[in-house]
């Protein structure tokens, strides 16, 4: 497996792992499946901030997860603050990738002067808060009822990695 800068030949992948994880959970406070020409809207954003969208691939190049960060809010004290988001391709969960997307995400953050980062995680997502809290991040709170999808209200748990 190879972690590598997204170029616009994987945008299309990218698209497909988003709309379905967009579509089978609540890792996504969304209803609405994007196209590929809002993905590539959302990749040239990223890297017009400066910020990574990065892909982790196998040997014949397809596309298994993505992870990129953006600005946690847009005021000026929060700077220093980024959101992380990876999302991985369904079968392929739980065999590193993630680890290894979050590992360079971190890593370009760092590099990017950044001293925080935050993840909110849908507070029924079991599996992704213990990731998270396996690589170091640390609970910081929790919104009730923030988020509605699925026909129910959702909580969203933030959490906190120090750079």
């Amino acid at each position: 497996m190879l972690i590598r800068d997204a170029i616009a030949a994987d945008i299309p992948a990218v698209t497909e792992i988003y709309n379905s994880v967009l579509l089978t959970s609540t890792a996504i406070y969304n209803d609405t499946p994007v196209t590929v020409e809002d993905r590539l809207t959302y990749w040239q954003s990223r890297t017009a901030q400066d910020y990574p969208l990065l892909v982790a691939v196998d040997e014949d190049n397809t596309i298994l997860g993505y992870a990129t960060f953006g600005d946690f809010r847009s005021w000026p004290g929060y700077r220093f603050t980024v959101e992380g988001t990876i999302h991985i391709r369904d079968g392929v969960r739980g065999k590193g990738i993630g680890t290894a997307l979050l590992n360079e995400l971190t890593a370009r953050a760092s590099t990017c002067n950044k001293h925080v980062m935050i993840a909110g995680v849908d507070s029924a997502n079991a599996a992704s808060i213990a990731f998270l809290t396996r690589f170091g991040f640390t609970p910081a709170g929790t919104l009730h009822q923030v988020g509605f999808k699925f026909n129910r209200w959702l909580d969203l748990h933030f959490l906190e990695y120090r750079l």
